[in-house]
């Protein structure tokens, strides 16, 4: 009996985009020198609404970014698109970091720093304008992009909430 294998599949295309933000290294004296660790911070997205981030830790580099990517593809938050930009103006906060998000009219771009970026790249956006206040720690600021995120309302949600149609909200 002659094995054939099938060599036509094409590799199947990523589903999601992978980005890392940061990537930090810490040492830890011992007896016999320097013990080296990494951190991985990287946010995951399918470009259609879906993003989330993950942190990972490990004493190999590519280990901590495989950790990472994997705790981000288990915490994704679906983002609520309108005309590849956010809905409307939101602040977010966690600890001392503020992130401010406000929509942006086709054609702006992303006008934001590296790591809200990283986000709002991976989740789709196209345009969008976003201010980074207090501290400037990037776990800090992503957290607090996903606070941004997480309270930001559709309006289809808002309709409901209200017991009203669409239509009748718009006016």
């Amino acid at each position: 009996m002659e094995h054939q294998k099938n060599f036509d599949k094409e590799p199947k295309e990523k589903e999601f985009v992978e980005k890392l933000v940061t990537l930090n290294r810490t040492c830890k004296t011992v007896k016999g020198g320097r013990r080296m660790s990494f951190s991985a911070l990287t946010v995951v997205g399918d470009g259609k609404g879906r993003v989330g981030y993950g942190l990972g830790k490990a004493n190999d580099v590519s280990e901590a970014i495989k950790k990472s990517i994997d705790k981000a593809k288990r915490n994704l938050i679906v983002v609520p698109l309108k005309n590849g930009t956010i809905p409307h103006e939101i602040i977010g906060k966690y600890k001392s970091s503020e992130v401010l998000l406000k929509p942006a009219c086709s054609g702006t771009g992303i006008i934001a720093g590296g790591t809200v970026r990283a986000i709002m790249e991976s989740a789709g956006t196209t345009d969008v304008q976003s201010k980074s206040l207090g501290s400037n720690s990037a776990v800090n600021v992503v957290r607090a992009t996903f606070d941004a995120i997480s309270k930001l309302m559709d309006a289809k949600k808002v309709a409901a909430n209200r017991g009203k149609t669409l239509d009748e909200l718009w006016g």
